[in-house]
């Protein structure tokens, strides 16, 4: 079910009637919202609900036992079993296509003619996403960090809760089990902020990402010509704002959801194109992920704990892992490495050439990290190396047969919306929006409020799925 259709605007009125019904008692609510997840979940494919359920099973009987149990080894077993299944599941469903296209191809590189038919497996929805969300919590656990939760009820609610669970954010335990402790309304305020969240996403998604940007991205990235080079930075930044709008939509509309139910979700994005540097955009994009792979990846390969050689390898392998998460490709880890070899190059800079950020080159650096990621963005939209590789070398003016393949409006329009963006993402790098709403005026904001909404209506989208649903 898709937040951007008639038929989640049904699913969320009703949710939303039960939830506030004087009919149910809290643990009644929380099996409503328990029900409703599943059913969320379970629209695009019941069968998968059952691997929602064994890593549920799995992961609140062994963060039971690491509770109560204080022998190492049967605490590292348990901790094992938890690690074992989540990422035997995530390896199997994600990779195993992946694993086998390649063991075939190194196969055939020493000699070895073999062949084997691809397993062709469904891909769950948002399967790297609520693996890490229970992975964390067996983890701290195991570190004793947080407080098993107190109920299966609260445990299952936390794993499958639907406003994140396709697409984040990635919600520790610590921060989301004890909120379905005691029983949560949305007051007034809330709820409406929440409703403007909603909004506010779905208009990213439908209008801008959908109806704006994604056309012209599609058309490059699937050209089967070489274009120009004009036309590859078009269809990289038509990307890029697409990308942005899509899963800091999702974000929205999932923190504004849950709003409305009285639950408090992270930010997860923070205005990430006006990043002074890269250590500053994985503070700013896709925090929850960023946060996940520095405390359980990171840290744990060493961090910067164990000299200078210690640290650039852990953060590039963090990084490696990190392009994998997103997908079963080479085009993933290449896009992952180009964004670990950033973070060390920055951090080489700032050891060797340090300089003073001021308001006059902050912009500049801005506008540098920015298109320094676009780079990078051409690895993560392309489906094949050569295209991605054909688009660089036409994004650098080496491919003189590239050819002309976006007209004029289109240029004008991605530039005019990539353009508002970073400016907007430069003006606010330093506010919230809530902070800016409350010092606009209610008139204004209900003006607001309404084009948003008249513009979404208008727009008439397709329905197309969220980005970060494939991965």
């Amino acid at each position: 079910m898709l937040f951007n259709s008639l038929s989640f605007v049904l699913f969320l009125v009703i949710v939303l009637a039960l939830y506030y019904a004087k009919l149910l008692n809290w643990t009644n609510k929380k099996r409503m919202l328990l029900l409703a997840s599943y059913v969320f979940y379970g629209l695009w494919n019941p069968p998968l609900v059952i691997l929602l359920w064994i890593s549920t099973v799995v992961d609140w009987t062994a963060g039971k036992r690491l509770a109560v149990e204080d022998n190492p080894q049967k605490r590292k077993f348990w901790l094992l079993l938890s690690m074992f299944v989540n990422l035997g599941f995530l390896a199997f469903f994600k990779y195993g296509d992946f694993l086998l296209e390649n063991f075939v191809s190194l196969a055939n590189t020493v000699g070895v003619d073999f062949q084997a038919r691809p397993m062709d497996i469904i891909l769950p929805m948002g399967i790297s996403f609520y693996t890490f969300q229970t992975m964390s919590y067996t983890i701290d656990l195991y570190k004793r960090k947080i407080e098993p939760a107190r109920t299966f009820l609260d445990f299952a609610l936390y794993v499958t809760f639907f406003p994140q669970l396709v697409a984040g954010p990635i919600v520790r335990a610590k921060d989301l089990i004890t909120q379905f402790y005691d029983e949560k309304r949305a007051t007034y305020n809330q709820f409406v902020w929440g409703l403007f969240l909603l909004t506010i996403g779905v208009f990213q998604k439908v209008v801008l990402a959908d109806t704006l940007l994604s056309g012209t991205a599609d058309d490059v990235f699937g050209s089967s010509k070489l274009v120009h080079g004009m036309d590859a930075w078009i269809g990289t930044l038509a990307f890029s704002g697409q990308i942005f709008f899509d899963f800091a939509g999702y974000s929205t509309c999932a923190i504004g959801i849950a709003l409305m139910l009285g639950i408090i979700l992270p930010d997860n994005f923070r205005y990430p194109y006006a990043s002074l540097g890269f250590s500053d955009l994985w503070g700013r994009w896709h925090i929850s992920l960023s946060s996940w792979l520095r405390d359980y990846l990171y840290i744990p390969l060493g961090g910067n704990r164990h000299g200078i050689t210690r640290m650039y390898v852990a953060l590039m392998l963090t990084m490696l892992l990190g392009g994998l998460w997103h997908g079963a490709a080479w085009t993933f880890m290449i896009w992952g490495g180009l964004h670990g070899t950033y973070l060390i190059l920055e951090k080489l800079q700032k050891q060797y050439m340090p300089f003073k950020i001021t308001k006059w080159n902050g912009i500049f650096l801005a506008f540098l990290t920015f298109s320094c990621v676009n780079i990078t963005w051409v690895f993560f939209r392309a489906r094949e190396f050569d295209t991605a590789w054909n688009m660089i070398k036409s994004m650098f003016y080496m491919q003189p047969q590239g050819e002309k393949i976006i007209d004029s409006f289109s240029i004008i329009k991605v530039c005019v919306v990539i353009g508002i963006l970073f400016l907007c993402h430069w003006t606010m790098r330093n506010t919230s929006m809530k902070e800016v709403a409350q010092k606009t005026s209610p008139w204004i904001l209900g003006v607001f409020w309404a084009i948003l909404f008249f513009l979404i209506v208008i727009a008439q989208g397709s329905g197309e799925q969220f980005i970060y649903f494939q991965f």
